[in-house]
């Protein structure tokens, strides 16, 4: 298992539905981890990675509160296993159990209980990106075996394009 941090969401916006992206980082290394992600669970992940508070508490808050209430806490939450193009994800609580998770909800859980969040590496074998940037600042990823050319040159077009399109600050839930 490698720990990662939370980059931050992100829009696809020339995707035909507007992916929504989680990005994943290596705390200690050059792989990136998108996972795609809906809506609401990117509205979930950047206010509570900006550290915004509701009113009133959403699910993600109601569910910890009801862990505290119990006594058991967020110990760490591990993304385990990509099936069929979904990411797996388990919550690990501090009385030792574990609990299956969708990777979004357990990321959004780890961002408010100020939780490490780790990903094990046949996930990231099949799943992460590096970003390598040479001497004269040309990008190159990544995505499993060794791309070149065009091939790598639109791969790094479309990556940047979801990285910089979006900040979760312009991500608003009012409207729902």
């Amino acid at each position: 298992m490698r720990k990662m941090g939370v980059l931050g969401v992100r829009v696809r916006v020339h995707a035909p539905e507007h992916d929504v992206l989680v990005v994943l980082s290596e705390a200690e290394g050059p792989l990136s981890l998108p996972i795609v992600i809906g809506p609401h669970e990117g509205v979930a992940i950047a206010t509570a990675q900006a550290g915004m508070q509701s009113p009133r508490p959403g699910p993600h808050d109601l569910l910890l509160s009801v862990l505290e209430a119990s006594e058991v806490g967020l110990d760490r939450v591990n993304i385990i296993e990509v099936r069929d193009g979904t990411f797996i994800a388990e919550l690990v609580l501090t009385n030792g159990r574990r609990v299956d998770s969708r990777a979004s909800d357990a990321i959004a859980l780890a961002l408010r209980a100020h939780v490490e969040v780790w990903c094990a590496e046949a996930v990231l074998d099949v799943a992460a990106v590096v970003l390598d940037v040479d001497e004269d600042d040309h990008e190159h990823v990544h995505l499993g075996a060794p791309m070149h050319g065009q091939e790598a040159d639109e791969e790094v077009a479309e990556f940047r394009e979801f990285l910089d399109s979006v900040a979760p600050e312009d991500f608003d839930d009012s409207g729902a």
